[in-house]
């Protein structure tokens, strides 16, 4: 059995409460959101700032700045100072950022299989949902 089909499977028999005090909890909250885990498949290989704000269309500066410093904060990503002039900045995966790319190509993948069915359930809740 896959470790995460033995996670739920624990939940569900012995009625596991999400506790507001869970170390799990703000993690996923920091490395889960949808700018986190972009910027992270943005960096498959180490980048400059303004590199990865051009590959993430709709991002702004200021969150894409918020991002990157959770992210090293984290331990998930490295910031490097450049002995260029002027002086730039580069961005990368740590070993423990890495690890996440195979998790996250699955959720990706299972995201882009199901896209159509999602949205044709969107279109037809909001056909029924009151206004």
């Amino acid at each position: 059995m896959a470790t995460s089909e033995a996670v739920y499977r624990a939940i569900a028999e012995h009625d596991v409460v999400f506790r507001a005090d869970c170390p799990s909890r703000p993690i996923l909250d920091q490395i889960a959101d949808k700018w986190s885990m972009m910027v992270m498949a943005v960096l498959a290989e180490p980048r400059r700032f303004n590199e990865i704000k051009r590959r993430l269309d709709g991002i702004t500066q200021r969150v894409l700045t918020q991002t990157l410093r959770r992210l090293e904060r984290n331990g998930m990503v490295e910031r490097r100072v450049l002995p260029t002039s002027p002086v730039g900045v580069e961005y990368s995966l740590t070993p423990l950022g890495a690890s996440l790319r195979e998790p996250f190509a699955h959720l990706y993948d299972w995201t882009v299989a199901h896209a159509s069915e999602i949205q044709a359930r969107q279109r037809a809740y909001d056909r029924r949902a009151p206004r």
